[in-house]
């Protein structure tokens, strides 16, 4: 049985100035035990990670041994890395056991690097579970997770506009909550319109007691004042209540409601196929204030030949809140390869006892609804201050993202245009002037021999790194985009210059600049 957790405020104090005492951080671990084995880590495979810490006795290995890696180790070698906590510490707060001469660790406690204002450092620990390596099996149902890739993303895609309240529902860990405080501790972070004191700025929900006092254990850990924890399912902790931020990394998995089938709670509510991103996209309007967004990560089903973004564009007009959205549909799974994922997820290899009836169960429940495969990807839902959704946008991106950890302000700065674009009409966009983003670049194909180019692209290299086939109209346009002459002017002068009708030709272009703005390729001056 697992310890019982114990968010004790002057223990995680004392474990958090052994861990500072120690250097236990990130970039510190990975020079430890080098990049094969630091990738091994990440695959689940530990064997080159102790290997290259079985000759070392120094603190930093032997907490890397304890925390990281979850491996029992010799009671007074940790008496030596803890001074101030102690083994019996540790004990106390439910991370661990005496046996004998040997700590025997229940939890991990991870360093955690993550992206902070102006792309700073920031340096955390993350307490979580025991993972399926250090367990050497399956999971248990009631695992809570650490820091994942999921988790990572969202994380990154969390918008850096500032909020005053912020939800985090399905909280797990509470990466998400601490990223959260990490924008509102932001200098540019709002100073006005401040919670009152009966409003915790945050707010961290879930249907794990054990995942709820993992998030209080973590912002204690890491110093994150204002993050209160609530435990209930999606909306019902924060009913009556509105917020102008609320991000999710919900238990979205889509798992078969049969018999033999592990329903692990980091992964799965309990819904039936995709039914709990539809229940959050219907419920979350409700607790979003005017002008508020929310961010979530989701699967969704197609089903018959049914479109998978279309079942999304559905659940978005059922909504009896108003909403916009923004869905990037990242990945398409076939149910072989969704099921095995999601087995394999859980501890269960390919090969060992059960595996192939857990896949069996899965393809099952799929073929009952006529599932044809499953999308992944992200939503990004607004409830708009008028009563009039604009924004409606469901796109598929599948090519690998630019990995500059600017997502979240790329999604803001896209928001910013569309509400600013909203305001121009085709005469005052082509009165305005436009400047060409610094990451574009332009590629130009030609066939052999040929003068002129076969092929034009655009290629974005921020944001959503977008490729993007122009004519070469738009190309002169965006080339010609510096801020001096209106999108009107440059119009005319391409017009002229290509010898086609100038009016025609600014009908053509003006759509195609509004595009260019909002995907952040231009931007208006």
């Amino acid at each position: 049985m697992e310890p019982t957790l114990n968010p004790d405020p002057a223990l995680i104090a004392a474990l958090r100035s052994d861990l500072s005492a120690a250097g236990y951080r990130a970039d510190a671990v990975r020079s430890v035990w080098g990049p094969v084995a630091d990738t091994a880590v990440g695959h689940g495979l530990h064997g080159p990670a102790l290997a290259a810490l079985a000759p070392r006795t120094d603190a930093l290995a032997t907490l890397a041994r304890l925390l990281f890696l979850g491996v029992r180790t010799d009671r007074d070698a940790v008496a030596r890395v803890l001074p101030t906590l102690g083994a019996h510490g540790l004990v106390d707060l439910g991370f661990a056991r005496i046996d004998g001469d040997a700590v025997v660790p229940s939890v991990l406690v991870r360093p955690q690097d993550a992206a902070g204002a102006s792309h700073d450092t920031v340096r955390w620990w993350i307490a979580s579970d025991l993972d399926e390596a250090a367990l050497g099996g399956a999971l248990p149902t009631g695992h809570v997770l650490g820091v994942g890739g999921a988790s990572l993303t969202l994380a990154g895609l969390q918008l850096t506009t500032p909020a005053r309240r912020v939800l985090d529902v399905g909280t797990g860990c509470g990466i998400q909550a601490l990223r959260a405080h990490l924008a509102l501790s932001a200098p540019s972070a709002p100073h006005s319109g401040a919670p009152t004191d009966a409003e915790a700025p945050i707010v961290a929900t879930d249907v794990s007691g054990r995942a709820l006092l993992f998030t209080r254990i973590n912002a204690l850990l890491n110093d994150a004042e204002g993050i209160e924890t609530r435990l209930g399912s999606l909306f019902e902790p924060v009913a009556g209540e509105q917020f102008d931020r609320v991000v999710s990394n919900p238990p979205f998995v889509i798992t078969p409601r049969v018999a033999g089938v592990p329903e692990y709670e980091y992964r799965d509510a309990g819904y039936a196929g995709d039914d709990l991103v539809a229940a959050f996209v219907s419920g979350v309007g409700a607790v979003l204030a005017p002008g508020g967004t929310a961010q979530l990560l989701g699967n969704w089903e197609y089903r018959a030949g049914q479109d998978g973004l279309q079942r999304v564009r559905e659940w978005v007009a059922a909504s009896p809140v108003p909403l916009e959205a923004w869905v990037i549909e990242r990945e398409r799974l076939d149910p072989l390869a969704y099921a095995e994922l999601w087995v394999r997820d859980g501890g269960t290899a390919p090969g060992t006892a059960g595996y192939g009836a857990l896949v069996d169960a899965w393809l099952a429940d799929f073929a009952a609804r006529e599932v044809d495969a499953v999308g992944f990807g992200y939503l990004l839902l607004r409830r708009p201050a008028s009563a009039i959704p604009a924004l409606a946008r469901y796109e598929r991106i599948t090519h690998p993202l630019p990995e500059d950890g600017a997502l979240g302000a790329h999604l803001g700065a896209a928001l910013a245009a569309f509400d600013a674009l909203e305001e121009f009409d085709d005469a005052a966009l082509a009165a305005a002037r436009t400047i060409v983003a610094d990451d574009v670049t332009e590629a130009r194909h030609h066939l052999p021999g040929a003068e002129a180019p076969s092929v034009i692209e655009l290629r974005q290299g921020g944001g959503l790194g977008r490729t993007l086939e122009v004519d070469p109209a738009l190309a002169a346009l965006v080339g010609a985009s510096d801020g001096e002459l209106t999108v009107g002017q440059l119009s005319d002068a391409i017009a002229e210059l290509l010898e086609v009708d100038a009016a025609a030709l600014r009908a053509d272009l003006l759509p195609r600049v509004r595009e260019l703005v909002f995907i952040g390729m231009l931007r208006l001056a």
